[in-house]
């Protein structure tokens, strides 16, 4: 779920519509050519770029250079069984500080225990659970020197629910005092999924732990069954939950997620164009509800 911890020590990466798009190796050289605005940051997972050096870590330094970037973790496994990896921490801290980067994100989920699944494996919603990861997140946040974002994921099946995804998600930001990467195409696939009101959910967040969004397509399996796929344009209903929360929460940094089935580049800018839509019209309406 390749985007923008936020920490005291950091500057945030700008709130006046901003909008980004995840730096893939197969999209470098469209990124690095592309016009001056098109988009404002690019979002990187560390994993694919920790000590890549040659013609690509080159291409790296450049287009930062051009754009901040955000990083979003794939394999830190904050809810797994096994030790933290101490010593990737300590490499995504280097990272994070040569690039400058101003937020680093990770899944709510765990993604193995002696060695990596590869996939994203969705969290008890007990009470245990909130104890265990939270601990995990604050160790995290020390060894970074920063706070972590972490992100909501989608599942398909949950292994044990004493309470329901709202309640878990808040009581974890609350214990480990971290902040929230809201991926709102997450949020609508888990509502059709598991039967839940998306605008409630979204309704249910603290404004303040929200520090920015994804938005992504799916696939439409039936009507009682989406996929997570990042791999099609962004769905109507996600585009209205996504003007819902810039209602709620204001405009936050939002990253378009595309990890395969990559249309023309001129495609991708539209969907950008979209969001950049949306965030004015949250702007514009937010100032004037404060002039009455």
């Amino acid at each position: 779920m390749p985007s923008p911890v936020i920490s005291s020590q950091a500057p945030r990466l700008p709130v006046s519509v901003t909008v980004g798009l995840g730096l893939r190796r197969a999209l470098l050289d469209t990124l690095n050519t592309a016009p001056a605005g098109a988009f404002d940051f690019l979002e990187l997972a560390p994993e694919n770029w920790i000590g890549i050096g040659g013609a690509q870590g080159a291409a790296l330094r450049a287009i930062a250079e051009r754009y901040p970037l955000s990083c979003h973790g794939l394999s830190l496994s904050l809810g797994g069984p096994a030790p933290l990896d101490l010593v990737f921490l300590g490499e995504v801290r280097q990272f994070l500080e040569r690039f400058q980067v101003p937020l680093y994100s990770e899944h709510l989920s765990y993604c193995g225990d002696d060695g990596h699944l590869y996939d994203l494996l969705p969290l008890p919603f007990t009470e245990e659970a909130v104890r265990h990861v939270a601990t995990r997140i604050r160790q995290a946040q020390e060894v970074l020197g920063r706070r972590l974002a972490v992100e909501n994921v989608s599942y398909y099946a949950a292994p044990r629910q004493d309470m329901d995804e709202l309640a878990f998600t808040r009581a974890v930001l609350a214990e480990a005092d971290c902040d929230l990467l809201l991926d709102v195409n997450n949020l609508y696939v888990n509502s059709v999924n598991h039967g839940f009101d998306p605008r409630a959910f979204l309704a249910g967040l603290p404004p303040e732990r929200v520090v920015a969004m994804h938005v992504a397509g799916h696939y439409d399996e039936s009507d009682s069954l989406k996929i997570d796929t990042h791999g099609a344009p962004v769905k109507p209903m996600v585009w209205g939950l996504l003007a819902r929360a810039y209602e709620l929460f204001g405009v936050r940094p939002t990253l378009l997620e595309r990890d395969f089935n990559f249309p023309p580049f001129a495609e991708l800018l539209g969907e950008l164009g979209r969001i950049r839509h949306l965030q004015s019209a949250a702007v514009g309406a937010a100032g004037r509800l404060a002039h009455g």
